[in-house]
C-alpha cells in the first residue's frame, strides 16, 4: 500500500513541478538569455532529488543555446520560488534538456506532406 501512495505522490508531485515551473518561465524570470520556451514534460527520480525538465525552446540555435544557459542560472531561484509555492520537505535538483520532439514531429509531417502532394494529390 505504502509503493502505491509513494507512486501517486511522485506523480502528483511531477504534475505540481511541471506546472508552476511552466508558471515561472512565463511570468518570473528576467534573465534576458531566456526566449520562449514550454515545459513539454517533467522526469522525476524515484526518489524525488532531481527533476529533469523538457524544454520546447523556439528560436535559432543560438537563442536556444542562449535560453537553455539561462535557464540553468536560474535554477536557485526557480528553486526558492518552488519552495516558497509548494508545500515540500524538498525540493528537487532541476535539470534543464532541450526536447526537440517538437521539431521532429514537424519534419515528420512536412515530409508527409511532400509525400502526399508528390503523388498527384
Amino acid at each position: 500500500m505504502s509503493k502505491n501512495f509513494s507512486f501517486k505522490r511522485s506523480v502528483r508531485l511531477q504534475e505540481l513541478l511541471q506546472e508552476e515551473i511552466s508558471q515561472i518561465l512565463h511570468h518570473g524570470l528576467k534573465d534576458p538569455r531566456i526566449g520562449f520556451a514550454t515545459v513539454t514534460r517533467l522526469e522525476l527520480t524515484d526518489n524525488l532529488k532531481n527533476a529533469k525538465i523538457f524544454v520546447s525552446i523556439m528560436g535559432s540555435e543560438a537563442e536556444k543555446k542562449d535560453t537553455l544557459e539561462g535557464l540553468s542560472s536560474a535554477k536557485g531561484f526557480i528553486r526558492s520560488q518552488l519552495g516558497k509555492n509548494l508545500y515540500v520537505k524538498y525540493v528537487p535538483e532541476l535539470i534543464f534538456i532541450e526536447d526537440h520532439s517538437a521539431e521532429h514531429a514537424d519534419k515528420i509531417n512536412k515530409l508527409l506532406n511532400e509525400i502526399h502532394h508528390g503523388r498527384g494529390h
